[in-house]
């Protein structure tokens, strides 16, 4: 198959190129650096099947381009970063959308849309099912993302009804593991980042509000299934680890994995930040047999070492670790 990976450079989007490729399937890698990085996809540069084209796709691709299936990955998704550059953010959820389903109906691929657990906003319905409608500001700092993956969403489903294109929806919760910038500005990287260098973890709010950690492979696992189980078009499928923990507890498993004692600073809540984030995976299990299989320690370690070499900090001595 000849595949098109929208934001390829990015965490989720590297590790669903490198997969794309180890099934010997033909990589367009698409980017255009605004968030994504180069390093990430580095290594398969050099690999038959594999091509990097850094371009923004709320600029139509290059005509010719036939294809066979179409992830859309690509979009800022740090919230300290959305917020920094709004306008990029609703443009390549909606005319960058635009663009990728009109290939996918010209050459007929199969088309796959990342949304985001962020459609549901701060939810009154706990855990979210898929056929909650969510409880999103429209006018507020986060709707250039949230409102932003509900209108590609709406796009999605108005091609699949209106043009016949073969296409799916995943709603992606909390993931994390290698390949995040140490200053992405989201949970995990924010809290190793301090913690390899020692330093109180930023703890915003009180700590008690709750989150949903998925391991990346477990994502992009989940998310190849989407797109190659034969559904319904237009099917919209939770991907997200049901293990629900507070911001607190994250934060001292993070520092024990680290080997480092764990001290907090606190913070004020950012604007309309959700309270309670945990996925109902029910549908993913039934219509595509999938559920997380990394385990929150497991997957901890390995990205604790991936941070490790990236920021090039050492082990700690061993009488400097804590509990």
């Amino acid at each position: 198959m000849r595949v098109l990976i929208s934001g390829g450079a990015g965490q989720i989007g590297s590790f669903l190129c490198r997969s794309q490729i180890a099934r010997g399937n033909e990589v367009i890698c698409v980017d255009n650096l605004i968030t994504g990085e180069r390093d990430n996809v580095r290594d398969l540069l050099d690999s038959p099947g594999f091509t990097f084209l850094e371009h923004d796709v709320t600029i139509p691709l290059p005509t010719g381009l036939n294809v066979d299936a179409i992830y859309h990955m690509a979009s800022p998704a740090s919230p300290p970063e959305y917020v920094t550059i709004p306008l990029e953010t609703l443009a390549v959820n909606s005319e960058g959308t635009w663009n990728l389903l009109r290939l996918a109906k010209t050459t007929s691929a199969r088309f796959l849309f990342a949304s985001t657990s962020e459609v549901y906003g701060d939810p009154d319905v706990h855990p979210q099912p898929e056929e909650y409608w969510g409880r999103v500001n429209p006018n507020g700092v986060r709707s250039c993302y949230d409102e932003s993956k509900r209108f590609g969403e709406a796009l999605t489903v108005a091609y699949v009804r209106a043009e016949g294109v073969d296409a799916r929806i995943v709603r992606i919760f909390n993931t994390y593991g290698p390949n995040n910038r140490p200053n992405d500005g989201r949970m995990v990287p924010n809290f190793i980042s301090q913690a390899l260098r020692n330093e109180p973890l930023t703890v915003y709010g009180s700590g008690s509000q709750t989150r949903s950690l998925c391991y990346v492979s477990d994502t992009v696992a989940g998310i190849e299934l989407t797109m190659n189980t034969d559904l319904t078009p237009g099917v919209v499928l939770n991907i997200g680890n049901p293990e629900e923990h507070t911001v607190d507890e994250f934060a001292r498993e993070i520092s024990l994995a680290c080997g480092v004692s764990y001290r907090s600073v606190e913070r004020e809540m950012p604007e309309d930040d959700p309270s309670r984030r945990c996925p109902d995976i029910s549908r993913a299990r039934r219509l595509i047999q999938w559920e997380p299989r990394v385990s929150l320690r497991e997957g901890l370690t390995r990205t604790v070492a991936w941070f490790r070499e990236r920021m090039q900090i050492g082990v700690p001595e061993p009488n400097r670790a804590r509990t």
